[in-house]
């Protein structure tokens, strides 16, 4: 697959993508090389990397544990700690290798020990290929707060290696999938149609829709690369799925559930939204819910969570004055920001989820 540029950086994909990393390392004259991964990465993915990597640069690994609970300043002091005792300074690079948590979290430490290292991210999981990893925004979680803390900071470059995907669980290709199932909705219905049904596709199929999904956020971040207006949009069935991914992560009673089964839920209810506030067609508001519905399942949200679920909303970081907005659509293609919406739809779109 061809490289994509961006205005900062260059994504590059499988052979070619080390064939570019060695490159950059030999021209970048580094003092050391920190290699971030977890608990799993570390045993999956990091020795094929270093198969692929020629360099007589010094490394040290630097391994956290696997899952969104390692995404916290506790982390990221043990991790800037771990860099000043190994000895690293301004012109030392962090390579990070995983999933959306880690290539948040090793941004987010890269960019503010010594005011700013250089980083790379080689995403492991689906997520962190089509969403995490692209776009320059880092960061980490205040409690189960999600990415409440963090810096827009772009990679020197990105290398997409689309065989770490045969290490992944069903489920975290599926958490996956939601980001590019959004990608379809706000930008390109052809893109989305091509997404409805994937039990025919194969492993090539699966790398061009990918390399598609990465050709949308960069577009649009590339418009709006702070999210003053044109990126809010990448927030579809963000703004409620991320507070019910917290709400879940929090409550002890709770079966915590992955990013994108959040978001897929986010979607059903924003869809819901966007039929009562924005005109959107009602026929197609339900063939996403049964798509979405056949590929997550249900998830039981009681009564007794919608509350506390509402009130998380007010810590989303797309909110402006108090006002809680969301971002809806006017059809398949046709995002809308900043749209405020009354907690009685929000119930009511629940009801639609669970119908």
């Amino acid at each position: 697959m061809k490289a994509i540029t961006t205005q900062d950086y260059t994504i590059h994909f499988n052979n070619e993508g080390y064939k570019a990393l060695n490159q950059h390392l030999k021209a970048s004259n580094y003092s050391k090389v920190f290699i971030l991964c977890d608990t799993n990465t570390n045993i999956d993915c990091v020795p094929r990397f270093l198969s692929n990597i020629d360099t007589e640069i010094a490394y040290d690994i630097l391994e956290i544990d696997a899952g969104e609970e390692s995404k916290n300043l506790d982390i990221c002091l043990g991790l800037w700690e771990a860099l000043s005792e190994y000895g690293a300074d301004r012109k030392s690079l962090i390579i990070n290798i995983g999933g959306g948590v880690v290539t948040d979290l090793g941004g987010f430490v890269a960019s503010t020990f010594k005011r700013g290292i250089d980083f790379i991210n080689v995403p492991t999981s689906l997520l962190a290929m089509v969403d995490a990893s692209v776009g320059g925004k880092t960061g980490i979680d205040l409690g189960a707060l999600k990415n409440q803390i963090g810096v827009i900071n772009t990679p020197k470059l990105i290398v997409v290696d689309t065989s770490f995907l045969e290490t992944l669980p069903q489920l975290e290709m599926r958490s996956g999938l939601a980001e590019m199932l959004k990608h379809g909705l706000i930008y390109d219905e052809k893109y989305w149609n091509k997404l409805k049904d994937l039990s025919q596709s194969t492993l090539d199929d699966l790398d061009h829709l990918i390399y598609e999904s990465i050709i949308i956020k960069k577009t649009i971040v590339e418009q709006d690369p702070t999210e003053q207006g044109l990126r809010k949009t990448l927030n579809y069935g963000h703004t409620l799925g991320h507070a019910i991914e917290s709400y879940y992560m929090e409550s002890d009673d709770k079966e915590r559930l992955l990013h994108g089964e959040a978001i897929a839920i986010g979607i059903v209810l924003a869809n819901y939204l966007s039929v009562k506030y924005c005109g959107f067609s009602e026929e197609k508001s339900n063939a996403i819910k049964t798509v979405i519905k056949a590929v997550y399942g249900h998830v039981e949200i009681n009564e007794a969570d919608l509350s506390p679920i509402i009130e998380l909303l007010k810590y989303d970081k797309k909110n402006e004055h108090g006002n809680i907005n969301f971002v809806l659509l006017e059809t398949i293609g046709k995002p809308k920001t900043d749209c405020t919406v009354k907690n009685e739809d929000i119930l009511e779109a629940f009801n639609f989820y669970k119908a």
